[in-house]
């Protein structure tokens, strides 16, 4: 395999998220401040942002190394419009930059702030262990991160996030999607072919063997209800998300790795999501982690060019999760 060198994802991303801030106002987007300087971008909050600006927004959470697209599909009686997800880099896109893997808190109590974040800043700033395995580290004077919330960040969460950014607060910009909103539905289902990424990491795969990935899922209704919107989000990929990797690795280890990616080799598939998270007491913890992956995968050799097939489509439960309150 050639060697790979990978940009900086941050300095990728600067211009889309200047240009996401220059569209505000068309993209039903809100634009200010906070007492440090860090620019802060509505996404789903106080406005009501829109599919565009979700889809922009996912290409930024892959830092600027994929691309993010709609498409309607005739293949579903119902839910049509899907989007579709490539990257020529998708270790460092979707697990360096895209994974929602950096935990933010501050204050204690009914008052206390809590969300996960993705985006470009985790390469930088985020101490999480998984980039030991992914063996990139980024630099840049201005970072972007994306926290799923649907509160505001108090300000000395953004002074965290620079001071382990090693930036000034001036250069940080936070995209705030909350998840019942339509930017966070749609970049939410955009890490269809993240979710392939991470659970190819935990099964062991080296992922310096994965050269290439293409996804597609379709496009849940948001709901009000944060339960519901949480459910369709991740049923989306549960149930319809399909994954295509090209690896380089022989025949065995590459049919092993597509039989055992697909959500239906989890002892928890089966069910809409909201329903396994209300059986485990909300505890994600004890929700299978190996649930959350695509519901169909091929994974093609690079080294032989066979490719194994796995998973299925189920458009019952997409239908049911899709249609139905959760709980």
């Amino acid at each position: 395999m050639q060697e790979r060198k990978y940009p900086s994802v941050n300095k990728l991303t600067a211009p889309l998220v200047q240009s996401l801030i220059a569209d505000a106002i068309p993209l039903r987007l809100a634009v200010s401040e906070l007492a440090n300087g860090t620019q802060v971008i509505d996404a789903g909050m106080k406005v009501t942002g829109g599919l565009e600006a979700g889809r922009r927004i996912a290409e930024i959470c892959l830092g600027g190394l994929g691309s993010v697209k709609l498409r309607a599909s005739t293949n579903y009686d119902k839910w049509s419009w899907h989007v579709d997800v490539h990257s020529s880099h998708p270790v460092v896109a979707c697990l360096a930059s895209q994974y929602a893997g950096w935990k933010l808190s501050h204050g204690e109590g009914k008052d206390a702030f809590n969300a996960m974040a993705s985006g470009p800043g985790r390469a930088i700033g985020s101490k999480e262990e998984l980039f030991d395995n992914i063996h990139y580290r980024d630099q840049a004077d201005s970072a972007c991160v994306v926290i799923e919330a649907d509160t505001l960040p108090p300000v000395e969460v953004a002074d965290r996030i620079s001071q382990q950014c090693d930036i000034a607060t001036e250069k940080l910009a936070l995209i705030i999607t909350p998840t019942s909103s339509l930017c966070g539905s749609m970049q939410v289902v955009a890490r269809v072919l993240e979710t392939a990424l991470h659970k190819t990491h935990a099964l062991g795969f080296p992922l310096r063997k994965v050269i290439d990935g293409a996804g597609s899922a379709p496009i849940c209704p948001p709901s009000s209800d944060y339960m519901t919107a949480m459910s369709r989000t991740n049923d989306a990929i549960l149930f319809a998300g399909q994954v295509h990797l090209f690896v380089y690795a022989d025949d065995k280890d590459v049919e092993d790795l597509a039989n055992k990616l697909p959500s239906s080799a989890s002892s928890d598939y089966g069910k809409p999501f909201g329903d396994v998270f209300k059986d485990a007491g909300y505890n994600f913890y004890k929700i299978d982690p190996m649930l959350f992956s695509p519901a169909r995968v091929a994974v093609t050799s690079l080294l032989s060019g066979k490719t194994f097939h796995a998973g299925k489509i189920d458009k019952e439960l997409l239908d049911k999760s899709f249609s139905n309150k959760c709980g």
